[in-house]
């Protein structure tokens, strides 16, 4: 029989993790995703040069469906304690914007909510015991308040996927998300902000799609200050609307 104490991390969570994961019904394809370079890294300036800091990576972001991020788990060599990745889980958790967040060494689960919604906040979980997506989706709602049927629905619809592999960044997947949710909930007046070269585009063409693709709003105004800003976006993000686009331009002089 196998030593856990000899086993390195990556044995863990290969022998010990996914199987429990696999055993709650969790689908290995579509919503587990393991070691999740979610971040480059922060860009530092020191005098003429950059350096860029160290990525974060989670050992498992577990997902209702792409881009729909609900629980991560960080996962220790049996060495250390069941909740030894905690606060690194948690630190993760509270970055991606999601309430549930795990530990394990291999003997079992520290599950942590920290909406402050689930009763205890804190337990353990054996390997046999790990919640289902259905349990932590329900978590999930909870904490983002999604009530209806109807809110359900708009928040969880797909996002968009043509086949080459582009994801949203983790910071736009966010943006999206709680764009998408804040909607669901009946405001009509939402603010998204984002900086210049981060994506602006391409998350108001997800966050256009979700709403469009299932009904929630059937006509859509996009505005830019300039015709050459119509023309990229229409070429570029938004191609995938086809002829469903009608473009108007003010007439320049």
């Amino acid at each position: 029989m196998t030593n856990k104490k000899n086993l390195s991390e990556r044995d863990i969570c290969t022998q010990f993790i996914l199987p429990a994961l696999v055993k709650a019904e969790w689908d290995v394809e579509k919503q587990i995703r393991e070691e999740v370079f979610f971040t480059d890294g922060r860009i530092f300036v020191k005098g003429r040069k950059t350096i860029r800091g160290e990525r974060k990576r989670a050992d498992f972001i577990l997902y209702l469906k792409p881009n729909i991020p609900i629980a991560v788990i960080e996962a220790k060599d049996n060495n250390h304690s069941t909740g030894a990745g905690l606060q690194q889980s948690l630190k993760y958790a509270e970055i991606l914007d999601i309430p549930v967040a795990f530990s394990s060494n291999g003997d079992g689960f520290i599950m942590h909510d920290r909406s402050g919604l689930s009763s205890p906040v804190e337990q353990e979980i054996s390997l046999d015991n790990f919640p289902s997506p259905s349990e932590l989706w329900n978590i999930y709602k909870k904490y983002k308040k999604i009530e209806t049927t109807e809110q359900e629905i708009i928040a969880s619809f797909d996002y968009f996927f043509d086949g080459s592999g582009r994801t949203p960044r983790y910071y736009q997947q966010i943006a999206i998300n709680r764009t998408v949710e804040a909607i669901a909930h009946g405001e009509n007046r939402v603010l998204l902000v984002m900086a210049t070269g981060t994506g602006k585009t391409y998350a108001a063409f997800q966050i256009i799609y979700r709403l469009w693709k299932n009904g929630r709003k059937k006509r859509i105004l996009f505005l830019a200050d300039r015709n050459v800003l119509i023309d990229q976006t229409k070429r570029n993000d938004f191609k995938h609307f086809k002829d469903r686009m009608t473009i108007i331009k003010k007439k320049e002089d």
